[in-house]
């Protein structure tokens, strides 16, 4: 149903709710201008803060300094930000799992509690999962970054915040973009913008087929885009946003032990072609923005609806009676609305504060069938798990002088997962259930600028997490709902340096993170992973990051952290890695007609243990990737041709660890040495 036209429950009650504080704005997290991407930031709710004084680990990165690529995976908007671990399965049915300071490292696939925004729209379900592969990643313009106890402050799941965003249309133009690698792999992105005094428009398609560099690895997804952008005034604008994401075709090779990946990591698990081992996604969202910039009282105010669904083969027939079926069904419904108001206060000393609340809802209807060696069979498993969450939120910025800027934030929120059981026999019995978990989070931030240079913070918060409908679906003991399966809580602190020089601009910040009942897995066999709360988990590290434009033809952008994330028991919390190194080394050299930029890049990454007794290491790598681009322009037309070669000296290496897998199988390879090009054309008019 359209976004528009959609008169849901939840919308209805949410109309009454505002009726009284119309004007609300939420997370306006939009379109900034060039300029100061480096230095505005949207911390939460309508305000905005200078960068290099928020009291917060914070990373900011135009989406022109990555170096050029397929833009099939999300690691490649994220490379090179400090604290921020992306694992590439190399596995399109499975997504990329991204880790900030250790939260997210359980994840079986997609991503877990970190909170995933575009356009200050959530990617992330009220329960706390996302899925980079619903992004268009081509659309991103910049990304920002937020850790630590600031993060907090956006409630479920925030162990940090990645938050995309892209540009408005600023002039009309046509461009397509024409990739390709190795491995059959072909991309195609269409875009055109038309623009006019009022009002924008924007039209993206974007087509991948690939092979995958693994048998049973081949790939077929269409994306489809629609932005509209209108102007209401001088400072009001409405944004509409529709998007169609379908991949008919993921197919899953499946991980391998480490026994197999030595000996030929390029080979596929023989159960993924036994089971026909494949996924199908269909994801659609619609959104609606509505801001005032206006500078008495400036409000923001987003709805969203959407629905995905999801067929997915497991390498397992499932057919025991008691067994939850191999053929995964799901009908995912969702929708929600974030408002907020940003209002500042007539005394001596700057002081401003928001105001906010969010409504989100989540219906997953699932079913499973016996996996008949790739065909549907026997229906196993049919129920409906609902998700609400209700949340107010304040966020206070007080500048009592010049030189100091303080902030203090507060959310409550509060969380209903109810699951409903229809498939109820003699060997199924009824496994319906609900918990409810609410929790306050808050964050307490102070900055002190040194000098024109140098500001030094220390902030401290408390945050928490639920665990997502899909991580409550599976128990250890019997079926249904894992009733034993909690809320996580963690305390944080944070201190930090921020240097900001005309040529130079680093961060370095230490930090420390105790968290109880840390939702961790159990148990990860074939697809069906198992958690449970551990008692208590300690992070400790350490993360520095730089760009430095040493001379007119070179620049240097460095990301180096340390965390050091263990149990109770000192055992190291597996999917963590200690140690990450990005460097990027470019240079523009002056005596070619033609701009061009050379990029040598280094990405080490340490060991990882993959299971709580630290017994399967996946080993570290280095990794070194060549890219080299130009700019061609004839008047009103541009050229932009590129190639990259990924993982230059071809080692084999672990692209991510399946945590806890029962059957043995913990790696997912990387991908080897691989040439890539693009060329992107523009006409603008």
């Amino acid at each position: 149903m359209s976004l528009l036209y959609s008169t849901s429950r939840l919308y209805r009650s949410i109309t009454l709710a505002l009726a009284g504080v119309i004007g609300f704005s939420a997370q306006a997290q939009q379109q900034v201008p060039e300029q100061q991407v480096d230095e505005r930031l949207q911390v939460t709710a309508s305000t905005q803060s200078v960068a290099r004084t928020t009291p917060s680990a914070l990373s900011q990165l135009s989406q022109q300094q990555q170096a050029p690529g397929l833009r099939i995976d999300a690691a490649e908007l994220l490379a090179g930000l400090a604290g921020v671990q992306t694992d590439s399965r190399a596995n399109y049915a499975q997504d990329t799992r991204i880790t900030l300071r250790g939260f997210g490292a359980r994840s079986a696939f997609g991503v877990r509690g970190v909170l995933l925004l575009l356009d200050g729209i959530p990617l992330s379900m009220p329960d706390g999962q996302a899925q980079t592969s619903s992004i268009l990643l081509d659309e991103a313009d910049n990304v920002q970054v937020i850790r630590g106890p600031l993060a907090t402050l956006y409630g479920n799941a925030a162990g940090g915040v990645i938050d995309w965003r892209s540009r408005s249309p600023e002039q009309s133009k046509l461009q397509v973009d024409l990739l390709g690698g190795a491995n059959n792999t072909a991309r195609g992105v269409v875009q055109g913008d038309w623009v006019s005094d009022e009002q924008a428009l924007r039209l993206v398609a974007a087509r991948l087929r690939t092979d995958g560099p693994r048998a049973q690895n081949s790939a077929e997804r269409d994306q489809l885009a629609l932005r509209w952008y209108r102007s209401l005034g001088a400072e009001r604008e409405l944004i509409v946003r529709l998007d169609d994401n379908n991949a008919p075709l993921l197919q899953d090779p499946g991980s391998l032990t480490p026994a197999a990946w030595a000996a030929d990591p390029e080979q596929t698990f023989a159960g993924a072609s036994t089971f026909n081992t494949r996924k199908a996604i269909r994801h659609k969202q619609g959104s609606l923005t509505l801001r005032d910039d206006n500078s008495q009282l400036p409000w923001h105010i987003s709805l969203w609806q959407g629905s995905r669904a999801v067929e997915q083969y497991l390498p397992f027939t499932g057919a025991d009676p008691t067994s939850s079926g191999a053929v995964i069904d799901l009908q995912r419904d969702f929708r929600g609305i974030d408002a907020a108001v940003n209002t500042f206060f007539d005394v001596a000393q700057p002081l401003q504060a928001s105001f906010g609340v969010t409504l989100s809802e989540q219906q997953d209807r699932r079913y499973g069938y016996v996996n008949n060696f790739g065909e549907r069979d026997e229906l196993r498993r049919d129920e409906q798990g609902d998700v609400t969450n209700k949340a107010a939120y304040s966020l206070w910025q007080w500048q009592p002088a010049d030189a100091w800027q303080l902030i203090a934030g507060v959310r409550y929120s509060q969380l209903k997962f109810t699951v409903t059981d229809y498939y109820i026999n003699a060997n199924s019995p009824d496994d319906s259930g609900s918990r409810d978990n609410s929790a306050w989070s808050w964050n307490l931030g102070v900055n002190y600028q040194v000098n024109e240079h140098t500001n030094v913070f220390v902030a401290r918060g408390r945050g928490f997490e639920t665990p997502t409908l899909t991580e409550l679906a599976y128990s250890a003991e019997g079926s249904g709902l894992n009733q034993q399966l909690g809320p996580a809580y963690n305390q944080q602190w944070e201190t930090g340096v921020k240097w900001r020089y005309d040529s130079w601009r680093a961060q370095l910040s230490l930090y420390s993170i105790n968290s109880s009942d840390e939702i961790v897995v159990d148990q990860s066999i074939d697809g069906r992973t198992i958690y449970i709360n551990a008692e208590q988990t300690e992070r400790r590290g350490v993360e520095f990051e730089q760009q430095w434009q040493w001379h007119e033809q070179f620049d240097w952008r460095v990301a180096a952290s340390y965390i050091d994330a263990r149990y109770s028991n000192q055992a190291r919390l597996p999917g963590v890695a200690q140690k990450t190194f990005y460097s990027q080394l470019n240079w523009y050299p002056e005596f070619l007609p033609i701009p061009t930029t050379l990029s040598l890049i280094t990405d080490y990454r340490s060991n990882i243990a993959a299971n709580d007794a630290n017994s399967v290491i996946a080993p570290s790598h280095v990794l070194w990737h060549l890219a080299i681009s130009q700019d061609w322009s004839w008047g009103d037309i541009e050229l932009q041709p590129w190639v990259k070669v990924h993982n230059l000296t071809d080692q084999d290496y672990v692209g991510s660890v399946v945590v806890n897998q029962g059957n043995g199988r913990a790696f997912e390879p990387g991908v080897g040495r691989e040439l890539q090009l693009g060329v992107r054309m523009t006409q603008r008019w």
